[in-house]
């Protein structure tokens, strides 16, 4: 393409297309500005990810990714729309021996000014920047075009705009939403266009370090009500997303691992921007350059710092492990906000969050405090038969002092499996390393920050008395406490465990449900409990009735949903007055009354519980032990062929905490087990090493 230019024109040029270079190659984004540069590109800024099985046709999967946040409906005459020269993208992982993506869906827009003669956005049935799209999709290792010139509702202007004869003349702006919805050729039902963002937040309070609930006299606020967001939503058969094509009713129970998929969403950009100061006809070159992403919510908002939110977004979620724990790995093992959950850091000067505390002495033998070992002094014979032998034992525990590698890390980068011990403490008998009843499993074993989701859990019904925008935390609460559901060890379909962070519900409280499990309620409904809790007595204690109850002032959405696809709530009209709207916070549900302190999950500690230190031995080491009632001990040294070498304790003992040392500088080297005995019964069995 070739322009005149006076010199001067010329140099302009340059420069700026200097400027754009280097500023798109480092450019990113995801959740609502949540990263320095995106702040800058709303059009590209991926919002947030929803996925979850539809509660109208449980053969469906809904994922919507939303773009551009923060807008004002009355924001004319130039209203907010996605944007040209962007690729909008879903991408769904489904196989973990497969490289990259295995089903991606594509947006590009296009934008026609239909009367160009006048400010107005509509008028007298034309449309100024009208827009429509092409949708692409790569299955199969292939490229189809799937839906060419989709068309995209106008923004809710008012109703002179949209439904009187000198507008668009439409009967509703609902019938505009009506049909703007397109079925592609391969089958997905789709949509693209404004709609209320259903994200519900007191950003105010939240950024004000950490003040939610407001501790001031001020009402707590949710600065998305009354604001708009840009969607594109799609219905997808669950045989199109399984890796097999297997409809739902094929799985081997409703936590079949082979169902688990991931999704995550980006924008991208072209390199290389020119402006053309001449006729405003800016020119983009160059390869495609993502410049925002978003797969767990609040993952680049909340967990990782400002020196790497930018280079996040420019990555995808298939960089090796080795790479994605150097670069993000700490902030998950060792989050920042858990400094602000333990008096012993900065907890004391937070007080909003005073009733998220974290387990720094969990049955007087583990500590998931910044800093501390968590479960990393668990022997191999210890974690035997549990998630953390194997493969994935290095990224779950992988050293001392990453104490969240347990818990936050497989929550965020590979998905929980339905394995020992990522399972309710139901059924345990107090050892939180044992089988319990499991609740959760959509574990896909690709290293990277996806949303999750297993295909194969029913929906729980929106009508349901048990439905809770707590997602798998009410599950867990049912699990453990419900009559219904705690009399066993059985897999059941316990309601809301088709909710966050198995996929994502536009209903779930996605703030409250992370700050909870930075506060470690993932470990206490595993068996691990808080530091008040008593040997013998309910694992409900304060502490964790305090983190269950905890929630940040603004408990759901600012309207409602709708019951039918594409789920997302009709735009806010530029005319809407929301300050007469402000009733949403009203007669809020309690959706965690009925776990009270004196409902006991039948949980107590193990009667016999031990860890060993250091481990290889080199001269000396320390066992330490806890009991949860006097006894006779016996602790027994053997080499690996069984045989008995040294006994190192035999003595009746008090309940509570001890520890042994022992000299082993006269035995040789070489494996060794270490057993423990209570009243003549084997308890434990610890593999140790002497160097």
């Amino acid at each position: 393409m070739k322009t005149k230019f006076t010199s001067i024109k010329v140099w302009k040029m340059i420069v700026a297309t200097t400027a754009m270079f280097i500023f798109s190659v480092i450019l990113t984004s995801s959740s609502h500005r949540e990263a320095p540069l995106i702040a800058y590109d709303p059009q590209a800024d991926n919002t947030d990810v929803y996925a979850f099985r539809s509660p109208v046709d449980p053969n469906k999967i809904i994922i919507i990714a939303n773009y551009i946040p923060g807008q004002l409906p009355e924001d004319g005459p130039v209203y907010h729309n996605f944007g040209e020269n962007i690729r909008y993208e879903v991408h769904i992982k489904n196989n973990a021996l497969t490289a990259g993506d295995d089903i991606t869906y594509r947006f590009t827009f296009k934008k026609v000014d239909e009367d160009p003669t006048t400010f107005f956005h509509i008028r007298l049935a034309k449309e100024n920047q009208k827009t429509t799209y092409t949708l692409e999709k790569f299955a199969n290792g292939n490229w189809s075009t799937v839906i060419t010139h989709g068309v995209v509702p106008p923004p809710n202007i008012g109703p002179r705009s949209i439904q009187s004869p000198v507008g668009l003349g439409a009967p509703s702006y609902e019938s505009l939403m009506e049909k703007a919805i397109n079925t592609a050729t391969s089958g997905e039902k789709v949509f693209a266009g404004p709609v209320d963002d259903p994200f519900f937040a007191d950003l105010g309070g939240i950024f004000d370090l950490g003040d939610a609930p407001r501790t001031d006299c001020t009402h707590p606020q949710d600065h998305l009500k009354c604001k708009n967001v840009s969607t594109i939503a799609l219905e997808i058969p669950i045989e199109m997303l399984q890796k097999d094509h297997k409809r739902v009713y094929q799985c081997t129970n409703i936590l079949d691992p082979n169902f688990v998929i991931g999704v995550w969403a980006s924008a991208s950009r072209r390199k290389i921007k020119v402006i053309n100061v001449k006729n405003a006809k800016d020119g983009f070159f160059g390869e495609w350059v993502q410049v925002s992403k978003l797969g767990m919510p609040l993952t680049n908002e909340a967990i990782d710092p400002f020196a790497v939110k930018d280079l996040y977004n420019t990555l995808s979620p298939y960089q090796s492990a080795a790479e994605q724990l150097k670069l993000f790995g700490n902030y998950f093992y060792n989050p920042e906000l858990a400094l602000y959950m333990d008096d012993a850091q900065f907890g004391k000067v937070v007080p909003a969050l005073k009733a998220l505390r974290i387990q720094k002495n969990s049955l007087g033998l583990f500590g998931f405090g910044n800093g501390q070992n968590g479960l990393y002094g668990l022997t191999p014979a210890q974690s035997a038969g549990t998630a953390f032998a194997g493969p994935y034992r290095d990224l779950l525990l992988p050293g001392p002092g990453k104490p969240r590698s347990v818990d936050i890390w497989p929550i965020f980068n590979t998905g929980v499996p339905n394995q020992r011990p990522f399972q309710l403490a139901t059924g345990k008998n107090g050892d939180p390393l044992a089988e319990g009843k499991p609740f959760i499993n959509n574990f896909l074993p690709v290293v990277g920050d996806m949303l999750r989701l297993n295909m194969a859990v029913p929906p729980t019904p929106r009508d349901s008395k048990d439905f809770s925008p707590l997602g798998l935390v009410q599950a867990a609460v049912l699990g453990l406490t419900d009559p219904r559901f705690n009399q066993d060890k059985s897999i059941q379909n316990i309601p809301n465990m088709d909710g966050f962070p198995n996929g994502r519900r536009l209903e779930d409280d996605a703030i409250r449900i992370e700050l909870q499990t930075v506060s470690g309620v993932v470990l206490a409904a595993l068996g691990l409990p808080y530091d008040d809790y008593v040997a013998g007595g309910s694992l409900a204690t304060p502490q964790l009735l305090g983190v269950l109850q905890y929630h940040t002032g603004i408990d759901k959405n600012d309207t409602t949903l709708k019951t039918t696809f594409p789920f997302v709530q009709t735009p806010w009209s530029g005319k809407h007055n929301c300050d007469c709207d402000y009733s949403t916070q009203t007669n809020e549900k309690n959706y965690v009354n009925t776990f009270t302190e004196n409902r006991s999950l039948g949980f107590s500690s193990p009667e016999l519980i031990a860890s060993t230190s250091p481990n290889p031995i080199i001269t000396k080491n320390t066992i330490t032990y806890k009991m949860d009632a006097a006894a006779k001990v016996q602790i027994v040294l053997y080499n690996s062929l069984g045989q008995q070498v040294k006994v190192l304790a035999e003595q009746t003992q008090t309940s509570g905490l001890h520890t042994l040392d022992w000299n082993a500088e006269n035995i040789v080297k070489g494996n060794y087990f270490i057993q423990l005995f209570k009243n003549g019964s084997l308890k434990q069995s610890m593999s140790v090493i002497k160097q």
